[in-house]
């Protein structure tokens, strides 16, 4: 029986993807987000920024490699991977990552010659505790 191993998560691309191919043909794409976090320390707000690597396959790898950029937003749903390998000194390694299964692009706005620009700014989150930032995001994520 498998066990639970299921994530979201919601950010920009830190660079443009990698795009390639396994010997057998199979679309590989690699790309990293930055997902922000915002929380009040203090009575002041504070912003913690976490950094993901990305990996999707076949068709995905494909859709993934032709259409996003570097600042593109994106929603990944997935799983975490872990690789472990010893390199030649003898020392152990183990890396963390996203296996994505789904991903989902976020509208990007056109500037006035029509042309691709920057997503839409978030407006400054409240500091008096009406709205917690993370339900400003959840209202804020909602309207896709």
């Amino acid at each position: 029986m498998n066990n639970l191993n299921s994530l979201l998560i919601e950010g920009n691309l830190v660079r443009d993807p990698e795009l390639s191919y396994t010997p057998k043909g199979t679309a590989v794409c690699n790309f990293a987000v930055a997902s922000n976090r915002f929380f009040k320390q203090d009575q002041e707000m504070q912003k913690e920024v976490s950094f993901f690597d990305v990996t999707t396959w076949a068709r995905l790898a494909e859709v993934c490699g032709e259409y996003l950029k570097k600042g593109r937003g994106v929603r990944v749903v997935g799983r975490l991977k872990q690789d472990r390998w010893t390199d030649p000194d003898g020392k152990t390694h183990s890396r963390v990552f996203v296996i994505a299964e789904h991903v989902e692009f976020k509208p990007q706005l056109k500037n006035k010659n029509g042309e691709e620009g920057k997503e839409e700014e978030k407006p400054d989150l409240p500091v008096d505790g009406s709205e917690s930032p993370e339900d400003a995001e959840l209202a804020e994520a909602s309207t896709f």
